[in-house]
This record gives structure tokens, sequence and C-alpha cells, in this order.
């Protein structure tokens, strides 16, 4: 299936905007949980595929701030299953050697979900192999507030002059510091919209959009994502 791929155009980071699960269950007739079940399945499918790929750094926006406005049942029922995840999960990302990381407003969590995730982050923290990272109560808009407030902060403290502040400056402020920006987004579902998702760090990122609902997304897809983003001609702005 990878015959056709060519290793030095793979990207580095790939990003998913991971939608669908509702309209999945809903056409089903299924409550909108089942669909958020199903769509942990593919996520299993997914990190595993892009280890397999050799893609260094896959980011999924898992939940978004504005995500804490859904019913309180189906909140609860999302927790709950992030943290059966990141604890049933945790043996098979080392055994894949997957780091796991995660950005966002994480103080948000319910305090069980941030235990369980720093206890995932540690034990994951030695592997060499595919960062994944979880975007979780994650707001765009959010990040590059928090940003600014950063650098205003150590400008008041003279650690940082407003002659110095440079993109560098500011992306180092970002949640993202530690990664690169994501050479391909792909979102299913077929919405073309970012819904403040990585504002800053998706600038020249390549986008791919698929009907496919996101429970229903497995490896064929993502490496037909990939094959297309093969096709671009990434300049930068330049010619």
């Amino acid at each position: 299936m990878t015959d056709s791929f060519d290793p030095k155009k793979l990207p580095k980071h790939v990003a998913v905007i991971m939608d669908g699960n509702g309209r999945w269950a809903k056409e089903r007739g299924l409550p909108r949980v089942e669909g958020h079940r199903r769509g942990v399945q593919s996520v299993r499918e997914i990190v595993t595929s892009c280890g397999e790929l050799g893609i260094p750094y896959l980011t999924l926006y898992a939940f978004s701030v504005e995500n804490w406005r859904r019913p309180k049942t189906e909140v609860s029922t999302l927790m709950k299953l992030l943290a059966r995840f990141l604890k049933e999960e945790e043996p098979e990302l080392n055994r894949k050697n997957v780091r796991l990381q995660a950005i966002g407003r994480l103080t948000d969590l319910p305090i069980e979900v941030q235990e369980q995730l720093h206890e995932t982050i540690s034990s994951t923290s030695k592997n060499t192999g595919l960062t994944l990272i979880l975007a979780l109560s994650y707001s765009g808009r959010v990040e590059i507030v928090e940003a600014m407030q950063s650098i205003i902060r150590e400008v008041k403290l003279g650690h940082l002059d407003t002659a110095q502040i440079d993109e560098k400056v500011f992306s180092h402020h970002l949640y993202t510091r530690y990664y690169p920006d994501p050479d391909l987004l792909i979102r299913t579902s077929g919405e073309m919209r970012l819904s403040n998702f990585l504002l800053w760090q998706l600038s020249y990122t390549e986008i791919y959009i698929t009907g496919t609902l996101w429970p229903d997304f497995r490896k064929p897809h993502l490496i037909e994502a990939i094959r297309d983003y093969q096709t671009r001609q990434r300049r930068y702005g330049g010619v």
C-alpha cells in the first residue's frame, strides 16, 4: 500500500480534527456515545499506522474548550472514555515505542483524568518512536492569548526586551513549542473549517478534507491523505 510513497516527502507532523462521531451514531440510530466509542478504535489504528510509516509526530484534536458546553452526560462519558483509553493503552503505547504528550488547558480536566494523563505521559516519556500529542480542553485563541500573557510577564520582569519579540520568540511561548508545526492537517466528516485548532501553527500546513466520518477512518484513508499531500508543491509564499 505504501509502494508509491516517497520516504523523503512523508510529513513529519500530521494533525487530525477527528470529526463525525455524533453523525456516525445518528446515522445508525445509536446514542452519540457509541460514535465516541467507535472513534477510539480509529485512534488506535491511526496511532499504529503513523508509527509503522515512520511519521514522527501525530496531534489529535480530542476535546476543545468549546466542547465543555455539550450536555453534561456526554461530557462525563467522554472524560470516562479518555481516562479508560489512557489507562488501557499505556502498555500498548510502550510496546509500540509511542511517547504521549498533551497540550491545552489540562487543569480543566477532572482530577482523575489529569492523574491518569500524567501517569501515562510519565510511563511513555522515554519512548523514541512516534510522539502522540492529544489536544485536550484546547483552544487556538486561548493558546495565543496565553502566549501573549507569558511574553508580557517576561517583559515586565526584565527577562525579555520588546525589540526581541519575533515569530520565533512567540512560538516558544505556545503549547507546541517543543514540536514542529504540522505539515499535514486532516479533517474528517467533510467540514471546511479549522474549529479553533492550532491557528498559529497551521499557517503553511497542507489541508486535506475527507467526507469519511472519524469512526470509519482507517489506515487506507490515512495513506490516501498522505499520497495527496505528496502531490502538493509547498512554496511557503515563495515561487
